[in-house]
């Protein structure tokens, strides 16, 4: 088999030796991936085809995806985040919130078309019951008890914990003895606190956000680990993030993947009006395709799956993705908040469907799978033999499942008249 080297003969001799140290079994080191963040041209192909290569070694040619079901329960949040256009005060006429009947009926609606799980998280509400994250894993469980519950953000964990008066370790002991699942590891962004501090001053620091999901992995709930990038991040900021969870990583095991998100920076407050110094738009394309590879080289001997958010980058991104170290592509999601409300224009629901046409059209295998990667079902090639699910025979997604505007405009839900 040839070598990079020999294939990119006009590569830099560094990047070169870089990626064949990759390919002979080496883990990219945090200076090696400091090279490698700044390529383009030739050598950022040879980069690409080094991360799409291992990707074929490390996890095969199989595309997974989840048929799952997002629930952001509310947006009213006690924190002011200068990146987050999701939140609102607790005074806004956009403020809503989903009582534990709705978010039953949500779940209860999506397990009914298909869905192995739903994905919970929200903002950390004001004057919230010290027992409703507890009294909503119960009641879902209650209700659906083989639906998944991927849910509550280490932030948010963190703020259940202090409203109950207990440990991080007895409150995540308390829900997982009541039924949850896993846990989102998102609130990471960047995990620098000087940076944090610039984005989002009073946010669970790097320290707190570590504990939470360290004592998740300890008593058995995996986690997802994620990264948003695109702001005003440095290289070597988000490079030396992916060092920490690899660290975590070889230390408990217990990520089932990695997740980038790029910055959606259209509605963002330090966008509109914060005005931070050196704020960029978002990833350019380029860089999304380094950060995806330079994650493969780096991680994928420790977490294996790289899952693509096709609510950032749009499908057509997203299936070239593909090729640049990716083999997962998420899940169907039905409801999307957070991204639409920041600006993100790809829509709140793909069907299963249309999943599985864009991973084989990249010349891969669509595997549906539960939430801890197991698979639950494999496809052909070919889209015949395929049946079309509930999922795939919605026609109008918005009219059937609300969206994110709707539902901040419905006197039902609305933050101020709910029952304390």
């Amino acid at each position: 088999m040839a070598s990079l080297s020999q294939l990119f003969d006009a590569a830099d001799s560094e990047v070169r030796t870089l990626l064949d140290r990759c390919l002979d079994g080496d883990d990219l080191a945090e200076r090696g991936a400091l090279r490698l963040s700044s390529v383009n041209g030739r050598e950022l192909h040879a980069l690409l085809a080094a991360a799409d290569e291992l990707r074929r070694r490390q996890v095969g040619d199989e595309v997974t995806y989840v048929v799952n079901r997002n629930i952001n329960f509310t947006n009213v949040c006690v924190k002011a985040c200068r990146f987050c256009a999701f939140s609102r005060t607790q005074r806004s006429e956009e403020g809503y919130f989903l009582e534990i009947e709705e978010i039953v009926r949500r779940a209860l609606e999506a397990q009914a078309l298909g869905a192995t799980e739903v994905c919970i998280q929200a903002g950390l509400a004001p004057g919230l019951d010290g027992t409703f994250y507890l009294r909503l894993v119960q009641g879902l469980k209650r209700a659906a008890p083989t639906l998944h519950l991927h849910a509550f953000s280490p932030e948010e964990i963190k703020y259940g914990a202090e409203l109950r008066r207990q440990s991080i370790r007895d409150f995540l002991l308390e829900l997982r003895e009541a039924g949850l699942g896993s846990l989102p590891g998102t609130s990471a962004e960047i995990l620098d606190d000087e940076l944090r501090h610039r984005i989002s001053p009073g946010r669970i620091t790097t320290r707190e956000w570590i504990q939470v999901i360290t004592t998740a992995h300890e008593i058995g709930l995996p986690t997802t680990s994620t990264m948003m990038y695109g702001h005003v991040e440095s290289d070597a900021q988000w490079i030396a993030h992916l060092g920490r969870l690899r660290a975590i990583q070889l230390e408990t095991g217990g990520f089932t993947e990695f997740v980038p998100l790029s910055f959606v920076h259209q509605e963002a407050p330090m966008q509109v009006k914060h005005f931070l110094p050196g704020l960029r738009p978002g990833p350019t394309g380029n860089e999304v395709a380094r950060l995806y590879a330079i994650s493969r080289l780096m991680l994928g001997s420790s977490i294996k799956n790289i899952q693509v958010s096709w609510v950032k980058e749009g499908l057509r991104l997203s299936q070239w993705l593909l090729s640049c170290g990716v083999n997962d592509f998420g899940g169907t999601l039905i409801n999307e908040s957070i991204s639409t409300s920041a600006g993100a224009a790809h829509g709140q629901f793909q069907t299963p469907s249309e999943l599985r046409r864009l991973i084989r059209e990249a010349g891969r295998l669509p595997v549906q799978r539960d939430t801890r990667y197991r698979t639950l079902r494999r496809f052909g090639p070919l889209a015949g033999s395929d049946e079309d699910s509930a999922l795939d025979r919605i026609e109008d997604p918005e009219g059937t499942f609300g969206s994110y505007s709707r539902l901040t405009r419905d006197p039902r839900f609305r933050f101020g008249a709910r029952a304390r």
